[in-house]
């Protein structure tokens, strides 16, 4: 009977011992979930990466991300708009699921143009699965209180907690362009209560989110892998609102030396019946843009200095992207919304060396992608919303196949840019675009980028059986897609 009992005893231990493994592991597993810090520049263009050689930027911290990465070559904004391009990044769904077709303030209000309350975002997921989030910088998702036509739009708002999707952190601001004089809601501020800096708005949200690495505040639960967006506001416009130390590097320099691209043009061009006025006037600030960017690498170089001092950089994944890009006076135009290279195309690094190795992937990748396929590298598949549009392309990083899209949506709504509706699609040898104006006027733009890469001669008409392909594929790509246009 005593040896019986030892016998179980002894099984016992074991079964306990085993038991204890088995928790530590599962904890160890929890604690060995990754960090994500999803950092995305308003207006950052894709030339304006360092290591591609193309606009004269210094961006040596983005360029070591690329190298040790994976650089998508041909990333696009489908909607190359501020807000439009939040939503599809939030929800991964596009412009007319989310209702957010262009930049949101107080006249478009009424019409749903806003994130919904009832979206689930990434960080809704996110949080759901054990993840502290938090967002700094511009926000731009929400519905200013409606104004008339006759009224002086609003933009900027206040986000309520219950808006905020999840993000248990708020150092945000709705919209504004005081790049030198910032002001921002924190998390538990009141809607009257604003707080107001006198610094680079790019810098000082370098101090904030390397305050929240830190911790030492309690902005997040330290036992918890976080979920941190940072939304940076320059290099958008006014370009000239940028410290004196980064436009050192241009002292001296014209601003037709730094345009190099051979798409610039130096006189306004009507041709397109959509030309932004004034842009030889603006086309001195260009310098300005480029210090811009080399001030947002220097402001992002802080922060992952600051991951590798905490011991958070292995197991942190680092994104960097844009909402969309800048034209600087290439087709003699500027800013955004248009079809056109500079507008549409944008960064995207993915940074994770302890699971993925660096490469360039010229998967034809779209904005709603983003969240299934960040969800996918993160191990969580099977929480992707059903309602997400955008294609988990995660296997991308391990190195198994995927079914690679063939076309690319360009989607814009009535706006300063077009005067009209737009639509179009890129494909790995041509950009479509056909814009529509309130007459009933449409205007049809095709390019052949494999042999014209700077988009310099619209072929439109000089081969019919082209032409007729493409508003069929056009045709069949939106229908795919429900979309009425």
């Amino acid at each position: 009977m005593v040896r019986i009992t030892k016998h179980y005893l002894l099984l016992f231990i074991i079964l306990i011992a085993f038991s204890c493994k088995q928790k530590s592991s599962e904890t160890k597993v929890v604690e060995e979930k990754p960090n994500l810090l999803f950092i995305f520049a308003d207006q950052y263009r894709q030339a304006s990466l360092g290591f591609l050689n193309e606009d004269p930027v210094y961006t040596p911290n983005i360029d070591q991300l690329a190298k040790e990465g994976v650089f998508f070559s041909e990333a696009v904004a489908n909607n190359p708009l501020c807000s439009p391009y939040r939503a599809m990044l939030m929800t991964g769904r596009y412009s007319l699921s989310t209702g957010v077709v262009e930049n949101c303030n107080s006249q478009r209000t009424e019409f749903g143009n806003y994130l919904k309350k009832d979206e689930v975002c990434i960080s809704d997921v996110l949080v759901a699965n054990g993840y502290s989030a938090g967002y700094v910088g511009k926000w731009h998702l929400d519905g200013p209180e409606p104004t008339p036509p006759d009224v002086k739009r609003v933009w900027d708002t206040w986000c309520p907690p219950d808006r905020r999707h999840g993000f248990s952190f708020w150092y945000a601001y709705g919209t504004h362009n005081r790049h030198n004089a910032p002001y921002y809601w924190t998390t538990n501020a009141k809607e009257d209560e604003k707080t107001y800096i006198k610094k680079w708005s790019a810098e000082h949200e370098a101090d904030v989110i390397i305050d929240y690495l830190d911790n030492t505040d309690n902005q997040r639960k330290s036992r918890e892998p976080f979920a941190l967006f940072w939304s940076i506001n320059p290099p958008h416009t006014p370009f000239k609102q940028v410290p004196e130390r980064y436009q050192k590097r241009y002292e001296g320099l014209d601003y037709k030396e730094v345009l190099n691209r051979p798409n610039v043009q130096f006189t306004d061009n009507y041709d397109l019946k959509r030309g932004d006025h004034g842009v030889e006037k603006r086309l001195d600030q260009a310098k300005d843009y480029f210090a811009s960017v080399n001030g947002v690498d220097d402001q992002i170089g802080r922060v992952i200095k600051k991951l590798k001092d905490e011991g958070l950089y292995e197991n942190t994944i680092i994104v960097f992207s844009s909402d969309h890009g800048e034209m600087l006076g290439s087709q003699g135009l500027m800013h955004k919304n248009v079809w056109f290279k500079e507008a549409f195309d944008i960064p995207l690094i993915v940074h994770y060396p302890k699971k993925i190795k660096p490469k360039t992937e010229d998967l034809l990748i779209s904005v709603p992608d983003y969240m299934p396929t960040l969800l996918g590298l993160m191990d969580l598949k099977t929480e992707i919303p059903k309602a997400v549009e955008g294609i988990d392309y995660s296997n991308l990083f391990f190195e198994k196949e995927v079914i690679r899209p063939e076309k690319q949506l360009y989607f814009a709504g009535k706006s300063f840019a077009s005067k009209g509706d737009a639509r179009g699609f890129r494909t790995k040898d041509y950009t479509y675009a056909v814009v529509k104006h309130e007459n009933g006027d449409k205007f049809h733009y095709l390019y052949h980028d494999a042999e014209d890469p700077y988009q310099m001669t619209n072929i439109w008409g000089k081969n019919p059986e082209l032409d007729q392909k493409m508003e069929t594929e056009l045709a069949e790509l939106l229908t795919s897609m429900n979309d009425p246009w």
